[in-house]
């Protein structure tokens, strides 16, 4: 592993990559070459430097991989930054403790789980609660435009159709009027007419 991951961390990661290091390396090196010689006996009694070479090649290589693998955890589960979250968590909270400042959202023994979720989710609710009303009252504001449009609109079509219904009921009497007339008296009249508004030749 690498030694920026055992630099500029909290103590607590510091400790665990040490821990680690220790681990990877007892574990790679636990195989020891006595054991290499009971598996190969023919290589190791034909060249013992070469196979001692081998082992400790092969061992090097197990530390290196599984250093490898590692990184490749860490990285993927940033363990270093969550590690260090944690150790801030809690020092912060033995300073707490130490100096009796407990806040208003730490959890303490006798904090029951239902107090401790209602502390948190009451106001989340609340602020969505008012969200929601403020929301209603623009909605509600909309709708009362809407409603006077509407009135506006409908008693304008009423008025429409008061004038449409006057304007036929007037040409209905007329129609009718016009019907009731005498087709004799309506050619007389239309005589009459025509005489009177044909002009006068000079002789």
């Amino acid at each position: 592993m690498s030694s920026r991951n055992n630099s500029g961390g909290s103590r607590r990661w510091n400790y665990f990559y040490s821990a680690l290091e220790l681990a990877i390396q007892r574990s790679a090196h636990k195989w020891q070459f006595e054991d290499f010689a009971e598996c190969f006996p023919l290589y190791v009694e034909e060249d013992r430097e070469g196979a001692l070479q081998t082992f400790n090649q092969v061992a090097e290589y197990i530390e290196a991989a599984s250093k490898s693998n590692l990184e490749g955890i860490f990285k993927e589960y940033d363990l270093q930054t969550n590690i260090d979250i944690l150790d801030k968590i809690v020092t912060d909270a033995k300073a707490r403790k130490a100096s009796d400042n407990i806040g208003p959202n730490v959890w303490t023994s006798n904090l029951h789980p239902r107090s401790a979720v209602c502390g948190r989710t009451i106001p989340i609710l609340q602020a969505q609660a008012e969200r929601l009303r403020e929301s209603l009252a623009e909605i509600e504001a909309e709708n009362v435009t809407l409603v006077s449009k509407l009135d506006s609109q409908v008693k304008e079509i009423n008025n429409l159709r008061s004038r449409s219904i006057q304007i036929l009921d007037n040409f209905d009497e007329t129609h009718e009027a016009w019907s009731s007339v005498p087709m004799d008296e309506l050619q007389t009249w239309t005589a009459q007419i025509a005489e009177t508004t044909t002009p006068t030749l000079r002789s």
